[in-house]
């Protein structure tokens, strides 16, 4: 394990810049088997890959500290309303843990004290919402490509789908709880992270506590809150509308490029 925690610093898509990747020799882990396999992906994650998927994909725009807007609004769900939220956000989300299954080798779950013990990465960038206003926020989290090199993908896996806390509409069949999906070039991007804080704060209920998808380059919708599950598949044939989230079920564009 030590050999892990030795100071590093490697390469995301050819750039290295703020919100690059490090392996601090100052991490305190548990000897936890879903932590170590992470960090043992982190050394083998090779910089031609990575330049291979992203190489149409530049970065999205970042700014400065000065940059950060005095207030954010909170869109869509403020709170999830169910007994099962409301339990795990009356215990600080101790007890709440992100599963990763689907078209994966090995299925990995992480609790939130898990998530930030992993090589992080901040970035202050511009979140735009469908309905035309926009904010600068700075948000911190763990690389989704990460996780999913971690997870091991198998060779017909096309998309991540992150299955939500939050339920828009009751039905019975579970399609008005919210999920969303990218494929997996944006889900290898430097700047799609698993957030769990903004500003430099945990994040609040209303932005999405304990973590939210950021996958910079396309609008506010994509931006899934409440993170509960992430299911990699080859299709959206079995997920509701059939079309991958829970807005593109009901008309909207999968890809919300900006």
């Amino acid at each position: 394990m030590s050999s892990l925690l030795t100071r590093r610093r490697f390469l995301i898509g050819g750039t290295l810049g703020t919100g690059a990747l490090a392996l601090g020799g100052g991490y305190a882990l548990e000897q936890n088997v879903d932590v170590d396999a992470v960090l043992r992906s982190a050394e083998t994650l090779t910089m031609g890959a990575q330049r291979t998927l992203l190489r149409h994909r530049p970065l999205a725009r970042e700014f400065s500290a000065a940059d950060i807007s005095p207030t954010f609004r909170v869109n869509g769900t403020q709170a999830p309303d169910s007994k099962e939220y409301a339990a795990l956000r009356e215990g600080g989300f101790a007890d709440w843990k992100l599963k990763i299954g689907g078209l994966v080798n090995r299925p990995l779950e992480f609790s939130l004290a898990d998530l930030k013990k992993l090589p992080s990465r901040s970035q202050i960038t511009r979140h735009d919402c469908v309905e035309g206003w926009s904010a600068i926020g700075k948000w911190t989290g763990v690389p989704l490509g990460l996780m999913l090199h971690a997870a091991g993908l198998k060779p017909n896996a096309r998309f991540a789908v992150f299955h939500c806390a939050d339920e828009l509409e009751k039905t019975f069949d579970g399609s008005g709880r919210y999920y969303e999906s990218i494929d997996l070039i944006d889900a290898f991007h430097p700047q799609t992270i698993l957030a769990y804080a903004m500003n430099d704060q945990n994040l609040t209920v209303g932005h999405g506590a304990p973590l939210r998808l950021r996958v910079e380059r396309q609008l506010g919708y994509k931006q899934a809150k409440y993170v509960m599950r992430i299911e990699v598949v080859d299709s959206f044939g079995g997920l509701w509308g059939g079309r991958g989230g829970f807005w593109e079920d009901r008309g909207y564009e999968w890809y919300a490029g900006i």
